[in-house]
């Protein structure tokens, strides 16, 4: 291998630029994930504000309670009649929002 002026680089090793070359596109590439996850997270919100009215209406108790009484068929999946699942959903996003917003 030849070098600027025709100087040889023998003896140079440069694997450690492969490896940082390595280590900069494997972040590059989990920065846009992660910028891409932030946006559709926020994006969401209005949803989850949704979910978060549902679960503090007579609607959602009565439909807890149609739960506990086994009047709604074991085929229907309902996790967001779950107490504590949505419970700690909606505290976890609390806790997401305020990661993101810097709070």
């Amino acid at each position: 291998m030849w070098g600027p002026k025709g100087c040889a680089l023998m003896g140079k090793d440069f694997k450690h630029i492969s490896e940082m070359e390595e280590i900069f596109d494997k972040v590059l590439q989990t920065q846009s994930a992660f910028e891409k996850a932030i946006e559709e997270y926020r994006e969401l919100q209005p949803e989850i504000e949704k979910l978060e009215a549902y679960y503090s209406s007579k609607k959602w108790k009565e439909d807890f309670a149609a739960d506990e009484s086994g009047e709604i068929p074991a085929d229907i999946k309902r996790g967001v009649l779950s107490e504590d699942g949505i419970y700690n959903l909606l505290e976890r996003n609390r806790e997401i929002m305020g990661m993101i917003c810097g709070e």
